[in-house]
Formats: structure tokens, C-alpha cells, sequence
């Protein structure tokens, strides 16, 4: 032990040691343990042996990155994906997608222990994704003038490399691209879509847009599908540039790839490199695509928020209204309503639907939404959740509160917590934050029933979970 103890003291970046994984982390990583002292390491497995390299030394833990593998975990597979281990992605692909769903329930049993101080919470087996690749409706690439390459290329080639890249931000190093050949998160249409892309642009040299000089003109192409109706977008986001140019790419790839029902050119000035942007114009098709979610269907424009996995947001939707125990008469809030779909989802078994969302242009799409598809027993409000809770008359039977990462502000459970209303059901994509509130909400009698975690994002760390609380005495 004091040998130990000796070799931590003395431990600095670059040492290498072998170490036991003994189990996943938070972010992708996975732990070691030496005594007291932890080791957060990225690229390996739970049960590998592994020679790792520490790259970061604090007081209390280091972090490291494997080497090589000593001996393989019994739960360590062969990524499918070849940019896998620098893209960043998609981190849990070595690992067999079984274990993933395990890991991913002992986070959120973590969370709510160490979080929450709720160490007794019913967590229920991660509901599994049916299809662990190509299931994201929506993919952002970004073009760039550096090149992340994996090995260093040779002299000659950096001659005749052109300064452009199209693919992803390597993690940690936003000012490099990775040139993405394949990716197994969004189908083999948008695959052929990169691909053709990346070809014309290069042909025609046209340069990436760059945020250090503001010059060129190339920014994100945007790939959005309908997975239940088939019907594609792609988006192409450029500063100011001759659009013959563009007019010409938008009939190539039309030609190229037939799957695609619509073509939208953004243009920006903004110098940050976001996908927004100042004017549309319409290229090819209707200028939007279709969805249809939990029977309704749904209108999605270049910028429109919508859940990234359709089929797997049906199942965490078909949770939501079991944990809210709706009938025929029951009044629902759905706060954080965003384009409406979880409200709309209700809308066929509830009484009544209201949508509150801060958003207004949000609240305009989900009336258009609800009007689209005949539903007449929604209301949606456009106003702040403290405010709306402070001034609501009227009191439901069930709230439903779908917050974003950082999950809700102390004003909003002050006001849940005074709202005379026994059943809360509260839809998380951030296990760590839900757990912090319903802490919060257990202060004014809310308490757990149970938790159900849905897989919304195979092969990431990521893990949504659905939350029902209830109280005796509003």
C-alpha cells in the first residue's frame, strides 16, 4: 500500500501504468481505482486490462488514455465504424450495446444516489433501441480548412492537399475537421449525399469558410430525413457566394442521389460557425420535409427543432403518457412543450392539453402543428414557466415537464412545488440535473415512483429517462 501510495505521489503525465477497468463513467470514460486515488480513462471497456498513458495529473485523480489492451473485457467488440476512437461520437461502439443499456441504468441509479440522496428509487431496465445505427433523422456536418488527420500525412501530400475538410469537429479541437467518409449515425442516402458534396466542392474550388480570416464561403451542409415517410432535405449553409454555383450543386445532387425531395441554400454574414443563418431560398422540392410521430404528422423546415430519433421518441413518448396515468378527462401542462409533439402525442387521450414554451416561434409551429393535424384540444401558450405557474387560474390533473440539459431553474420547482397538483412526470435527457430537482421537489412532498431510462442514442454515453412523482397532500 505505501508502495502505491509512493507511485501516486510520484505520478506524472506520460508515465504509463496497467490497470483493471472496473467500470463505466460519465462522458465516455471508464475508472480505475489505485487505493483512494481514481484514474478516469478514455478508449477502454469495463474488465479490460489495459496499459494506459496518464496525460493529466490533479490531487485526488488522474486521466489517461489506453495504449494498448493487456487483455480484452468479455464485453469488447469491434467498432463498425472506422473513424471510431478520434471522431468522438459515437464513444460506447467497442462495447457490446447489452452492456451499454446496463451502464447506462447504473448511471442514472448513480445519480439518483449520489445526486438525488435517493439510493431506494425503482430504476427499470434502459429500454433498447431497435436500431443501434442509422437511426438519426438529423446530421450537421461542418466544412473547415484544416484536415484532422490520424497520422501524420507525408511531406509530399501536405504540398497537394487542398485546405478542405467536410465532416465532423475532432472532440477538443474545434478549429480542426474530420474528413467523414462513412457514418453509421444518420443512413447510407446521407452517406451518398457527403460524399457527392465533398466531391463537388472540391472540384469546383470552392474554400470552407474560415472563422480566424472570415473569408471563403462553404459552412455546414445539413442533412435532415423523415424516417417513417422517406422524404430527405439537404440544407447547404454558405456565406455570400455566387449562387449560380449553388443552383448548379442543388440539380448534381438531385440527379445524384434521387432520394432527396428538397434542396435549401442558407446564406449568413455571421462570423461564429453556426447554422443559422439570415435567408433561405428554396432549390429543389417544397423547401421542407414530413414526419409523422405517435400518429401525427408533422412539417420540418431547415431550422425546425424536432427529436432526432423518431422511432425511439415514440417509445419515450408511449412512456410518458402511461407514467402520467391519463383518461379521457384529464387535464394536462406540458411545460417545455418546444413544436408541441409530446402535447400532441396526450392530445388523442386527454381531455385537455396545455403548452407552455418560451419560444414563440416554437409555440407558432406547434399551433400550426395541432391545426395540421385536427387536434382541437390543445392550447398552446407562449410565456415564461415561472410566469405561467405564478398566474395560471385553472389547475390540471397532471404535469408533464420536459426541461433541457441543465434541467429546471429553482423558481420553476418553487412554483411546481406550490402548484396544488399530486402527479408530476418529469422527461430527462440529463440524469445528473433530474436527479438535483426532484431532491428539490421531494422538499415539498413529490416522490419517486419510479424511473424508466430510454435509449435514445446508441452507442453514446448519453440516456434519457422518464420520471413519475407523486404526493398525498397538494
Amino acid at each position: 500500500m505505501r508502495e502505491n501510495e509512493h507511485n501516486i505521489q510520484t505520478l506524472k503525465r506520460g508515465d504509463r501504468l496497467t490497470l483493471n477497468i472496473e467500470k463505466a463513467a460519465f462522458e465516455g470514460k471508464t475508472i480505475s481505482r489505485l487505493g483512494d486515488f481514481v484514474v478516469f480513462i478514455e478508449g477502454a471497456v469495463p474488465g479490460d486490462l489495459v496499459e494506459v498513458e496518464i496525460f493529466r495529473k490533479r490531487k485526488r485523480y488522474a486521466e489517461a488514455r489506453v495504449v494498448s489492451v493487456v487483455t480484452p473485457s468479455q464485453h469488447r467488440v469491434e467498432p463498425a465504424c472506422g473513424h471510431f476512437g478520434v471522431c468522438g461520437g459515437c464513444r460506447w461502439q467497442h462495447m457490446d450495446y447489452e452492456e451499454q443499456l446496463r451502464w447506462k441504468r447504473e448511471h442514472v441509479l448513480e445519480s439518483f444516489a449520489h445526486v438525488g440522496g435517493l439510493g431506494d428509487v425503482t430504476v427499470h431496465p434502459t429500454l433498447a433501441a431497435e436500431d443501434v445505427f442509422f437511426y438519426r433523422n438529423k446530421m450537421e456536418y461542418s466544412f473547415g480548412e484544416k484536415r484532422w488527420h490520424t497520422t501524420p500525412p507525408k511531406e509530399n501530400d501536405r504540398l497537394v492537399e487542398p485546405a478542405f475538410a467536410l465532416g465532423l469537429h475532432v472532440p477538443r479541437r474545434y478549429d480542426k475537421i474530420l474528413h467523414v467518409d462513412r457514418c453509421y449515425l444518420q443512413s447510407e442516402t446521407s452517406n451518398e449525399v457527403l460524399a457527392f458534396t465533398r466531391d463537388f466542392f472540391l472540384a469546383h474550388d470552392i474554400r470552407a469558410y474560415s472563422t480566424k480570416t472570415h473569408s471563403g464561403e462553404l459552412r455546414h451542409l445539413v442533412i435532415r430525413e423523415g424516417k417513417n415517410t422517406g422524404q430527405r432535405m439537404v440544407y447547404l449553409v454558405t456565406s455570400p457566394m455566387d449562387t449560380a454555383i449553388v443552383d448548379e450543386y442543388a440539380r448534381e445532387v438531385v440527379a445524384a442521389v434521387p432520394d432527396i425531395t428538397t434542396v435549401v441554400h442558407g446564406v449568413t454574414t455571421r462570423k461564429s460557425m453556426v447554422a443559422q443563418t439570415d435567408e433561405n431560398r428554396v432549390l429543389f422540392g417544397p423547401g421542407i420535409i414530413e414526419e409523422t410521430l405517435g400518429g401525427c404528422r408533422y412539417e420540418i423546415s431547415p431550422s425546425s427543432f424536432f427529436q432526432s430519433n423518431t422511432r425511439q421518441a415514440e417509445k419515450l413518448y408511449a412512456v410518458t403518457l402511461d407514467y402520467a396515468g391519463v383518461e379521457a378527462d384529464t387535464v394536462v401542462w406540458d411545460l417545455y412543450c418546444g413544436i408541441g409533439t409530446i402535447a400532441l402525442f396526450f392530445a388523442r387521450h386527454a381531455g385537455r392539453v396545455v403548452g407552455v414554451e418560451l419560444n414563440p416561434d416554437a409555440v407558432e409551429d406547434a399551433r400550426r402543428n395541432a391545426a395540421r393535424n385536427g387536434v382541437e384540444n390543445c392550447e398552446f401558450v407562449a410565456s415564461d414557466i415561472v410566469e405561467f405557474l405564478a398566474s395560471a387560474a385553472a389547475v390540471p390533473d397532471v404535469v408533464v415537464i420536459d426541461p433541457p440539459r441543465s434541467g429546471l431553474h429553482p423558481k420553476v420547482v418553487k412554483g411546481l412545488g406550490t402548484l396544488p397538483v399530486s402527479r408530476l412526470v418529469y422527461v430527462s435527457c440529463n440524469p445528473v440535473t433530474c436527479a438535483r430537482d426532484v431532491k428539490m421537489l421531494g422538499e415539498y412532498g413529490f416522490r419517486v415512483q419510479q424511473v424508466q431510462p430510454v435509449d435514445m442514442f446508441p452507442h453514446t454515453y448519453h440516456i434519457e429517462c422518464v420520471v413519475t412523482l407523486r404526493r398525498d397532500q397538494p
